[in-house]
């Protein structure tokens, strides 16, 4: 844990599998959770839920994410925020990227 706070360079730390999900840890404490999430094209998420907020920035590719039944297109720039409890899945169309953030 680095309580001096840092930088890293998303971009530089993408890494696209060949299938399924890459997933690295950015930093976690007991009330926070950074989750740099690279998924492969064609790679689904089944619904789930989470008990903890959260929020989904969208990095790079493109893809479907559904939040309580509303679909989202997932792209660069997009940012979704999700309360505890709420369902929610994706399905990457291409290579996609995201940081996703979960908090108390």
């Amino acid at each position: 844990m680095n309580e001096n706070g840092f930088a890293a360079n998303l971009n530089e730390q993408m890494q696209f599998p060949a299938e399924g999900i890459f997933s690295k840890v950015l930093y976690k404490t007991e009330s926070y959770h950074y989750t740099l999430m690279c998924l492969a094209g064609g790679t689904d998420i089944d619904t789930h839920t989470s008990s903890k907020n959260g929020c989904v920035q969208v990095l790079k590719g493109k893809g479907t994410f559904v939040l309580n039944e509303q679909e989202i297109a997932m792209e660069p720039g997009v940012f979704i925020y999700m309360p505890a409890g709420a369902p929610h899945s994706l399905k990457a169309e291409e290579d996609t990227a995201f940081l996703l953030c979960l908090h108390c």
